[in-house]
């Protein structure tokens, strides 16, 4: 993947936006990492639901969605590779300028702090280009990954919401992490 271009690059992991020539890789990295993600995280498993998950973060101007890719430096065929992905969602401007985050690690890629890399950058991207001046992370309580790559990247707790989120077929209690411009 040497010609694609980088939102930001770090030593190991680069960040870049989701597009439509994605679908084989993601949906196949997806589908090995269902009983990593579940029961928390359903992202798509086959070209439709890529299709229409990808179009959303692509075109819908409260979201911002991002591949963090795998560099190696070497040219070996993990380069360019997707290690996970990050979105922005509900991208409110304004007197606000806040978003909300979602993301998964793939299970190739778990353990080598690959996804705390590319949250990083994109942290300092929403901090930067994109203007945000918060971001928060609303997480199960019992997904200790998700809590501990958070809390890794200097987010606070801010509080517990029971049933926030509709998920897997029920409501959802979630703590709320956040993390702000001047925390960085």
């Amino acid at each position: 993947m040497s010609d694609t271009t980088y939102l930001a690059e770090g030593p190991r992991t680069a960040i870049r936006p989701f597009t439509p020539a994605d679908a084989e890789e993601f949906t196949a990295r997806a589908r090995e990492s269902r009983e990593l993600h579940r029961p928390w995280l359903f992202p798509p498993v086959d070209r439709d639901g890529y299709a229409a998950y990808a179009s959303v973060l692509m075109e819908d101007p409260t979201r911002a969605g991002f591949l963090v890719c795998e560099r190696t430096g070497a040219g070996s065929a993990a380069d360019g590779g997707i290690a996970g992905f990050i979105n922005i969602n509900n991208i409110v401007m304004g007197g606000f300028r806040c978003g909300a985050l979602g993301y998964g690690g793939f299970a190739h890629a778990t353990g080598r702090g690959l996804m705390g890399e590319g949250l990083d950058l994109v942290l300092r991207h929403a901090f930067g280009p994109l203007g945000l001046h918060r971001l928060e992370a609303n997480i199960q309580p019992s997904n200790e990954g998700s809590v501990a790559l958070v809390r890794r990247a200097g987010f606070r707790l801010e509080g517990f919401s029971p049933d926030f989120l509709f998920i897997d077929g029920a409501w959802r209690d979630h703590e709320r992490w956040a993390i702000t411009a001047d925390m960085r």
